[in-house]
C-alpha cells in the first residue's frame, strides 16, 4: 500500500504506537485484524486531508462554452452554482460563453480567444467540426485542460467526456416508444437540432437501430435544423405533420418540445407517445401536464461536479481515478418527478 507518510504521521492519526504501524505496514505480524484495518483507515484519513490540503484556498477559473438553446444553457448554469459547495474548498469561478446559434467560426474565435487570455479549463458543449476540434486542440498544446459536455468530440484532444451513453438514450427511447405504441400503426417523428453534433447524432443512431429490430415496418421520420429553438421547431414540424397524416409517436432529440406540442395541436391531433431528453423548465411542465410521455433524463447537477473535479484532477488539486462510466439515464414519468423539479413552475 504505496503513501508518503513516515510511520510517526499514520501512528497519530491512528491513535496507535510507532512499533505497531511498523508491523503492520512491513506484514511483520502478530497485529489484530481489526488494528491492521484501522492503521489502513488512518492512511485514507491521511490522503483525504492531504487533498484537502492541496485544493483548499485556491481558485480554479473556468470557461463554459456552449452552442445550445437557452433553457438548456440556464439548466447548466443553475447546476453548476448549485454544486459550488460541494467543491470546497476550492473556489471555482466561471466564465459563461453561452449561443442558441453561431457560425462554427464563430466557436472557433471564442476558443481561441480563452486560449490566448487562459484559464484553468474548459468546459465545451459543440458541434463535431474539424475546426472546432483544431481549436481544442489549441487550447491542449497551451496548457488548458478541455471537458466535453452531453455531446462529444471523440476526434480531439479533449481530456474526457462527461454526459450519458447517448446511443444507449436512443435505443431506451425505441423501446419505450415501442412498449407503448404496442400494435397501433403509425410513423415517428424523430426532431433533432442540428446533424453536426455527435451526441444527438448517436442518440438517432441508437433509436433506429433498436426500432429496427423490435418494430421493422414503422417509418421514421426526421425534422431537423431547427437548432432546437420553439420558432424554428413549430413551423418545421407542422410542415412534417401536414405531409404525414399517420405521424402519432415522437422522439425528441434537440428539443423545442414546447413548439412540437403546439404544433400537432394547432392541427387537432396529439401524439400517443413523446418521448424528450432533459427536464428543464419546458419539459417539467410538458411532463407535469401528461402532454409528453417520459423523460430521459441525467443529473446534470452530479455532470458538472465531474467536470469540474475532472478540471482540478487535471491541475493536480485532486488524486486520479479510474476510468469514469456515463452518467445514469433515468426514465422520469409524471409520476416519478424527481423532488427537486416537481415545484417548479
Amino acid at each position: 500500500m504505496g503513501h508518503p507518510y513516515t510511520i510517526r504521521e499514520i501512528a497519530r492519526q491512528a491513535g496507535l504506537s510507532q512499533a505497531t504501524v511498523d508491523r503492520v505496514l512491513n506484514h511483520r505480524g502478530g497485529v489484530r485484524e481489526s488494528t491492521a484495518r484501522e492503521v489502513h483507515q488512518a492512511i485514507r484519513d491521511l490522503d483525504r486531508q492531504r487533498t484537502q490540503v492541496r485544493i483548499g484556498g485556491r481558485t480554479f477559473m473556468i470557461d463554459i462554452v456552449m452552442q445550445t438553446p437557452a433553457r438548456f444553457s440556464t439548466a447548466v448554469r443553475d447546476a453548476l452554482e448549485a454544486e459550488l459547495p460541494s467543491l470546497h474548498p476550492a473556489v471555482v469561478r466561471s466564465r459563461f460563453h453561452f449561443r442558441e446559434t453561431c457560425p462554427p467560426a464563430e466557436l472557433v474565435r471564442v476558443l481561441d480567444r480563452i486560449a490566448r487570455r487562459g484559464t484553468q479549463g474548459v468546459i465545451l458543449k459543440a458541434p463535431d467540426l474539424p475546426e472546432i476540434t483544431d481549436a481544442v486542440g489549441r487550447l491542449v498544446a497551451a496548457g488548458i485542460p478541455v471537458v466535453t459536455l452531453v455531446t462529444d468530440l471523440p476526434g480531439s484532444a479533449r481530456l474526457a467526456y462527461v454526459g450519458i451513453d447517448n446511443r444507449a438514450a436512443g435505443a431506451t427511447a425505441a423501446y419505450l416508444l415501442d412498449q407503448w405504441l404496442g400494435n397501433r400503426r403509425g410513423q415517428v417523428l424523430v426532431t433533432i437540432s442540428r446533424g453536426f453534433f455527435r451526441g444527438e447524432e448517436e442518440r438517432e443512431m441508437g433509436f433506429r437501430g433498436a426500432l429496427r429490430m423490435t418494430c421493422p415496418d414503422r417509418t421514421v421520420v426526421e425534422v431537423t435544423d431547427s437548432d432546437g429553438l420553439d420558432a424554428t421547431q413549430r413551423d418545421l414540424v407542422l410542415a412534417a405533420l401536414e405531409q404525414d397524416p399517420d405521424i402519432n409517436a415522437v422522439y425528441s432529440i434537440g428539443g423545442g418540445n414546447a413548439a412540437t406540442v403546439e404544433a400537432f395541436a394547432t392541427l387537432g391531433r396529439a401524439p400517443a407517445v413523446f418521448i424528450a431528453h432533459d427536464l428543464d423548465h419546458d419539459n417539467t411542465r410538458l411532463l407535469r401536464e401528461h402532454r409528453i410521455s417520459a423523460v430521459l433524463h441525467h443529473d446534470l447537477r452530479q455532470d458538472m461536479r465531474h467536470a469540474c473535479q475532472t478540471v482540478m484532477r487535471a491541475h493536480g488539486a485532486l488524486p486520479e481515478e479510474g476510468p469514469r462510466l456515463p452518467s445514469p439515464i433515468q426514465v422520469v414519468t409524471p409520476f416519478n418527478l424527481p423532488p427537486g423539479v416537481v415545484t417548479e413552475g
